[in-house]
């Protein structure tokens, strides 16, 4: 348990644990060697952070250590949704299913309200006598499963009523259609607020930090050796047990601790396009039956997100490249139903993550499980895989309960559907006096909304950020739908230590404006630079090598195949340049 002494050892110099700036994170490296730990969490991934979370909240010291940064992979590049799984109830996972709706339920209502949002989307009947009460027993049991509870439930429309609220479809591209609402979020903020308030309760999380040795005593492992991959620092963190929340690199992590797995992760690449909202008349998003899975075209502020693919990949983990052939597919599907085609000039943005499937239930990545499997694969050593983003915390608290038996004591239950996380607090009220917020800090009250739904009651803490500083409240040039102070808060609130860190998750620059995060990249850095202290050469250096990504990632777009894609896409540098294989 933490003792008192540990506990005033994470306060030092005004810095609070939910900080994850500078300061926080030499801290971190001081306690990673000198505590002993009851968990050890590897990865930064949301199902990483809401284990660090579930511990740090049963009582437990915990560290989590991240080699790249906070939902650098899948994490980052999800369907955004909270959903239950629509398209499970024909595979009758009906356990899965109801298990996610109560997750989205306790997101919207209690958990992340800030960053949990309900949206609609039209399914358009094509089949006439069957389709329509087919499909509307599914829903009828998605609602009450737990789907109608907070949100409407189904609503059956007419063709006409259908091309009303989705006048972009084409007329004979439907003879109906039933409006059902999920649930959607900015995954990687999501991931990201989930491990600040693991560093909120207690754990110490530190990005940029790899595991390089697993740690024994005797047949059981006792720890894992880390290397800070920004100085090239090594120190051992001495635990009783470590968890693998590694995803789509739990197999080679496994490898890496000598330890034969219980189960083996199969990855699926999953591409997603981003078009601007007016190319696509619409009140609601869609989705669509595809020959293999469904579509889905999602509503995303000033845009739409359409995806995705489900395709086999066993190139590079941790960069997934897109190719011409994925992004055809898409514009194809979703062209089909569509009065006014989408162009590939019309895509802002393009991003592929990889989904880390248990392997052996199919030969089909779209009909694998997303079910997850937690072992206890050696003593001192868990691994979990498989799942979906929706039901991250049910995961994690499994992880903890199967390390349990490697702790001493007895563990406290899992209390996380009961912790709302940073920023939740508050919220609602906020938004009732976001137009005094506005007036007080000079900006317009949209803008302060728009704040809100990023960073809840910690909008405080940003806007703190700009006094005596108002240039701080100006746009971003070229991406402003952005403010200068959240590159700022990024780094040091959030543990940005890149500019690609920030272009692409503490905000989604790289996939909402045609330019990647190119043409704001200088200003970006600046502005990080002051917080990090970063030299003229330095910046120079983060700006180049995030040019070279996004280079990089263009190029690879315009390749026929994953190989061809996957080179291309490997030719850009690393920002953190001291990693090395295996990843964890």
């Amino acid at each position: 348990m933490l003792d008192g002494v540990a506990a005033g050892s994470r306060r030092e110099a005004g810095v609070t644990e939910a900080e994850l700036g500078p300061a926080a994170r030499e801290r971190s490296w001081r306690r990673l060697g000198e505590e002993t730990f009851d968990l050890v969490v590897v990865g930064g991934g949301v199902v990483g952070a809401g284990t660090a979370l579930d511990a740090a909240t049963r009582g437990l010291r915990v560290a989590l250590v991240e080699a790249r940064d906070l939902a650098s992979g899948t994490s980052s590049r999800s369907s955004k949704l909270f959903h239950g799984g629509l398209r499970y109830l024909e595979q009758l996972e009906f356990g899965l299913v109801r298990e996610a709706l109560r997750e989205r339920e306790l997101m919207l209502t209690r958990l992340a309200p800030h960053l949990v949002k309900p949206v609609s989307f039209l399914y358009p009947l094509t089949h006439r006598v069957w389709e329509r009460p087919y499909t509307a027993a599914g829903l009828f049991m998605y609602d009450t499963m737990g789907g109608a509870r907070s949100v409407p439930g189904q609503k059956h429309l007419t063709r006409a009523g259908a091309l009303r609220m989705v006048p972009a479809l084409k007329r004979d591209a439907l003879i109906g259609g039933i409006r059902y609402y999920d649930a959607q979020s900015d995954d990687a903020r999501h991931t990201m607020t989930v491990a600040r308030t693991a560093a909120h309760y207690g754990a110490v999380v530190r990005t940029s930090t790899q595991v390089v040795e697993f740690l024994r005593e005797a047949d059981r492992v006792s720890g894992v050796r880390v290397r800070d991959v920004e100085d090239g620092r090594e120190t051992e963190i001495q635990a009783n047990a470590v968890i693998n929340c590694t995803g789509v690199w739990t197999d080679e992590l496994q490898r890496l601790s000598g330890s034969r797995g219980r189960f083996r992760v199969r990855a699926s690449k999953g591409v997603h396009i981003v078009v601007p909202r007016d190319r696509i008349v619409s009140e609601s998003g869609l989705i669509l039956r595809t020959e293999k899975s469904v579509l889905f075209v999602i509503p995303w502020r000033n845009h739409w997100i359409v995806g995705t693919t489900d395709t086999d990949w066993e190139l590079d983990l941790a960069h997934p490249a897109a190719t011409k052939h994925d992004i055809d597919y898409l514009l194809e599907h979703v062209n089909s139903v569509l009065a006014t085609p989408l162009k590939h000039e019309d895509i802002e943005g393009v991003y592929a993550g990889l989904r880390p499937l248990l392997a052996g239930e199919s030969e089909e990545t779209s009909k694998l499980s997303r079910e997850h499997a937690v072992a206890r694969v050696a003593p001192g050593l868990v691994a979990i895989a498989g799942g979906k983003y929706t039901t991250y915390r049910v995961m994690a608290a499994d992880a903890v309960d199967a390390a349990a038996v490697d702790l001493p004591g007895r563990a406290q239950s899992s209390i996380t559907d009961k912790v709302p996380l940073l920023g939740a607090d508050g919220y609602h009220a906020l938004v009732n006096q976001a137009d005094h917020l506005a007036a007080q800090h000079g900006l317009h009250p949209y803008r302060v909304r728009h704040l809100l739904d990023r960073y809840g009651s910690m909008v405080h803490e940003v806007l703190a950020l700009a006094d005596g500083k108002p240039e701080l409240l100006r746009p971003i040039e070229h991406a402003p739908d952005y403010l200068a102070v959240e590159a700022v808060y990024a780094v040091s609130h959030e543990g940005a230590l890149h500019l690609e860190d920030v272009l692409a998750r503490r905000t989604r620059i790289s996939i909402e404006y045609p330019h990647r995060g190119v043409d704001c990249a200088a200003q970006v850095a600046m502005l990080m630079g002051q917080v990090l202290g970063w030299s003229d050469e330095t910046i120079t250096r983060e700006v180049e090598v995030y040019n070279a990504r996004v280079a990089a990632e263009r190029d690879s777009q315009d390749q026929p195949n994953d190989e061809a894609a996957d080179a291309r896409r490997a030719s850009a540098p690393e920002a953190r340049t001291r990693l090395t294989e295996p990843v964890g």
